[in-house]
């Protein structure tokens, strides 16, 4: 593991050195030591952000909300995922955290709008999409909140760049910076299972622009996600270990014309429930962004991800490897141009177009239980792709702000088989599934009114889409006893929605958010069951979706309060299935939460945070009941010294069991009463 480090150490470093030389070089010939451009008249003080272009009016039409840094850092688990349930309605596919699930349930989804692990909400790490190229799952180990600055979370479908994979929303993550960071920072915890969590950014000026270095390294045995009473010899804690490093940089070429890049690696392995049950997923992105911020303003962007996966499936009668899925390589690549013209004070206009290419395969080989020989060995794979233009316009008058914008997309799904070979070798499957393509368009419509004494109403109306991914095409998978059948023949995914806003601000001190959405998924695909122990993923007529959502803030001295919840009344509709008018699975009714923080000066903080989450089902059938849950969580953090603060984390301080799988009574469960204790630096 040490070796493959330092290796896609090196080749990131590679990465971004060549981009900032270029960035570099440039900038000297364009700017002189003192931050003035060679041909300006008079003073111009470059500033470097290492951000995009930046809101439109538009954004304040859609329920949103941003999650601040020290929210992010905060939180009592010190996960990203934590971090999001702050906004209630965010949810994975299961209850566990990014330490004690399989890397391929980590779909991230809003307003019930699941069916599958799969994510329906895109993921945004600095403009540039995050699912997984095969999996369509988020790698949460891999987004440490100590690198970013914020967290934005936006409901509803999305019609700008990369509208076609926000179905349920957006979440937008913005890197952290030179003044977020400092020269030096980190903290180095562990927990009473002797546990650690250890976590280091440097940072330097880059002429006018910065550097950051950041790495996170994870390790533990875990805890037992089986009941004592369903204990086995063979059951093991879920034991994990994981690191990823981030490197990026942002310099100025000119004045108004800026160059990050950005480099990202990680390695994660996990063990869940059995000796032997072992996970694996690591990747290696790139990517490099050119925005500019003079009259006509642009943004361009350029990804590219290398990304891997392996699990071990072991029986739940015998104990014993019946499946390796030992390699899934998959690759993405793409990127976007977006031009906003000088249109005038009143108005924005957004032009662009993006694209994204997802190509993978799996190999994997069945094992007998008994003799422990291969059976079968099986190759499948394909390749997706979405080119997307989009245009969007904003025009604001007064207390009055309009927004309208559409995009339509050329997808295609190609080179799509199934490759199956027994024991001896003969070819016993050879399935070659017919190339697709079509165009499709989708808009989003939206109005914000403020109409005095700091109250605003918003609505908006929108449509959105989706591909299936490759894993939903073509990789059946096993949670014993129970196999799920991949579809070659899945369609798109639409959404149609519409939602309704008031936003109080009642003082600095207070506010009140509401908003009621009605949003449908046409053709959602979703794992219907077929017998006991088989599934099939199939689009069914719709996903249903209708609720409520509602945020309060108030402060009073040192005391500061932040409260979400979420009502929604999810079904599914397939006329004449047994499962119509059921809930979907996995999707609770009501969620919410909420965190007290006290300041009682400067550099303390003591915060606890309660959330609940509604009682699930693991079934399209509602058989399986996971009940509902609520939890306590603390974080504190006092000063030692200029530069060093003691941190203090707990994670279910009550021990509540949060049951998060429930298979005709087989249980998991998720993390039990768990405190945490280190420094936290900066420099």
């Amino acid at each position: 593991m040490i070796s493959r480090f330092f290796f896609c150490l090196n080749l990131l470093a590679g990465l971004l050195a060549a981009g900032c030389f270029a960035a570099t070089a440039f900038a000297q010939e364009a700017v002189v030591g003192d931050g003035r451009a060679d041909d300006d008249k008079g003073d111009r003080t470059i500033v470097v952000t290492g951000t995009g272009l930046g809101d439109t009016p538009s954004a304040l039409a859609y329920d949103s909300r941003t999650i601040s840094r020290e929210d992010l850092n905060t939180t009592p688990s010190g996960k990203i995922e934590d971090a999001l349930s702050a906004v209630a309605g965010f949810q994975q596919f299961r209850r566990s955290d990014s330490r004690s699930s399989n890397p391929s349930a980590q779909g991230a989804t809003l307003r019930a709008l699941g069916g599958n692990a799969t994510s329906r909400a895109l993921v945004l790490l600095d403009g540039v999409p995050m699912s997984d190229p095969f999996f369509g799952y988020v790698p949460f180990n891999a987004l440490s909140p100590e690198r970013l600055a914020a967290a934005r979370i936006t409901r509803g479908g999305g019609s700008g760049p990369f509208g076609a994979g926000a179905l349920a929303g957006t979440i937008e993550l913005f890197s952290a910076g030179y003044e977020d960071i400092g020269p030096a920072s980190g903290h180095v915890l562990v927990n009473d299972r002797g546990e650690t969590e250890t976590g280091a950014g440097l940072a330097s000026r880059l002429g006018n622009g910065f550097a950051v270095v950041s790495g996170r390294w994870d390790r533990g045995k875990g805890f037992l996600t089986t009941p004592p009473d369903q204990s086995v010899p063979a059951t093991a804690p879920a034991a994990f270990e994981s690191w990823s490093i981030q490197l990026r940089a942002v310099a100025p070429l000119t004045d108004t014309i800026e160059l990050q890049a950005r480099g990202l690696s990680y390695d994660d392995r996990r063990t869940l429930r059995f000796e032997g049950a072992d996970s694996s997923s690591t990747a290696t992105d790139a990517s490099l962004r050119l925005v500019g911020r003079g009259k006509w303003q642009f943004d361009l962007l350029g990804y590219v991800q290398s990304r891997n996966f392996s699990n071990t499936v072991v029986s739940s009668s015998s104990f014993v490897p019946v499946l390796d899925q030992r390699n899934t390589p998959s690759t993405g690549v793409g990127g976007k141009i977006e031009l906003r013209p000088p249109v005038g004070d009143a108005h924005v206009l957004r032009i662009g177009a993006d694209f994204r290419r997802a190509s993978g395969q799996l190999y994997e080989d069945a094992i007998s239980s008994r003799t422990g020989a291969v059976t079968a060995r099986r190759n499948a794979g394909g390749a997706n792709s979405d080119l997307g233009l989009f245009v969007e316009h904003d025009w604001s008058r007064g207390p009055l702000t309009l927004t309208a914008g559409g995009r339509v997309d050329r997808y295609e799904i190609t080179d799509g088989f199934y490759h199956e070979r027994n024991d001896e070798g003969v070819v016993t499957v050879d399935d070659r599934f017919p190339d697709r393509a079509d165009w499709r368009g989708s808009y989003r419509l939206g109005a914000l009114v403020r109409i005095g004494e700091g109250i605003s109403l918003r609505g908006a109306t929108y449509t959105g889409l989706r591909l299936p991914t490759l894993n939903e095409l073509y990789r059946p998978f096993v949670v014993f006893p129970v196999t799920t059948r991949a579809n070659a023949d899945l369609g798109i995914e639409r959404l149609e929605g519409y939602e309704a806003g008031i936003d109080l601000q009642m003082s600095e001190a207070a506010s009140l958010s509401l908003t009621y959405f009605d949003n449908r998924v046409e053709g959602a695909i979703a794992n219907v069951t077929l017998d006991p122990v088989t599934r099939q993923r199939m689009n069914i007529d719709a996903v249903q979706s209708r609720g409520v959502e509602g945020r309060s803030q108030v402060t009073v001295g040192p005391f500061h309060l932040d409260a979400s919840f979420a009502y929604t009344d999810a079904e599914a509709r397939e006329p004449g299935a047994s499962f119509d008018g059921n809930r979907p699975s996995q999707t609770p009714k009501w969620a919410g939460g909420a965190t007290l923080s006290y300041r009682p000066s400067s550099g303390r903080l003591i915060a606890a945070t309660i959330r609940h989450i509604g009682a699930q089902f693991e079934d399209d059938q509602e058989t399986f009941v996971l009940p509902s849950a609520t939890t306590l969580g603390l974080y504190a953090e006092f000063p030692l010294t200029r530069v060093l603060k003691f941190v203090f984390r707990a994670e279910n301080l009550t021990g509540e069991t949060i049951v998060t799988r429930n298979q005709a009574g087989s249980i998991d469960v998720g993390v039990p009463r768990t405190l945490w204790a280190g420094i936290r630096f900066g420099i």
